[in-house]
């Protein structure tokens, strides 16, 4: 499946229904077995944010939350956790992440539409391997520009280098094995309809809304994304 770069929103196939309960099964899965055996890029993951944010802020909206993993990660305050907003499009992995966390507020939406908070009400923005995903990123991206304080609020993301060597090779030895092994059948199918954006076409929409201030590259610290599996930037709203 190929889409082109920088036409929006990318058109998905319908999946079947068995596909699509594959699809939401697998992510909750891959969200469970990521930490237990590929620990040092959770660990980039989501302490990148954690480091780059420090702890002047009240007010955080995580996009693409999935079961919580990144709340592992913060020390929050009573006042930041009961502020914190977990957001997934997934009503399986909302529930599952309320439950592992019922005091913070877990919503099952889609970033690509509005989302029902006031405009610059999130000191912190954060999407962690999520906007490789979206079809219409330009549309989530705008939404949240919108969430974020304009004077003090910051956007973290952290994205796969996908398409780079070095991702592809880690995926084939990863989730690819592992997708394969679970439920007999081609991840292709799978993966094709998920990472659809690139992260060079990401970073053009960013840049639309956001003044980017750092990136930090792992594992290796040059600005490659050949050489890489992961990128974590930091930006502020225009």
């Amino acid at each position: 499946m190929a889409f082109e770069a920088g036409k929006w929103p990318k058109s998905l196939p319908p999946l079947s229904p068995a596909q699509q309960q594959i699809s939401n099964d697998f992510m909750k899965y891959w969200h469970e077995v990521l930490p237990r055996r590929y620990g040092m890029i959770e660990r980039f993951n989501h302490q990148y944010a954690v480091k780059r944010s420090g702890t002047a802020f009240t007010t955080t909206i995580e996009i693409g939350a999935g079961l919580g993993e990144h709340l592992e990660y913060e020390r929050l305050t009573e006042t930041q956790r009961r502020s914190y907003v977990a957001v997934d499009i997934r009503q399986n992995m909302v529930e599952a992440l309320q439950h592992r966390y019922p005091d913070v507020q877990a919503i099952c939406a889609d970033c690509q539409e509005h989302i029902d908070f006031p405009d610059g009400s999130m000191d912190r923005v954060l999407a962690i391997h999520v906007l490789e995903h979206l079809p219409d990123l330009p549309r989530a991206i705008a939404e949240l520009h919108r969430l974020c304080n304009k004077s003090t609020g910051r956007l973290f993301v952290v994205l796969p280098c996908e398409g780079g060597l070095a991702y592809s090779l880690a995926r084939r030895i990863s989730a690819q094995r592992i997708f394969e092994k679970r439920y007999k059948q081609p991840y292709g199918w799978f993966i094709e309809r998920e990472h659809i954006n690139r992260p060079r076409e990401i970073l053009t929409e960013i840049e639309r809304y956001f003044d980017i201030d750092s990136t930090s590259y792992f594992p290796l610290p040059v600005p490659s994304i050949e050489l890489n599996l992961c990128i974590g930037l930091t930006a502020r709203p225009k």
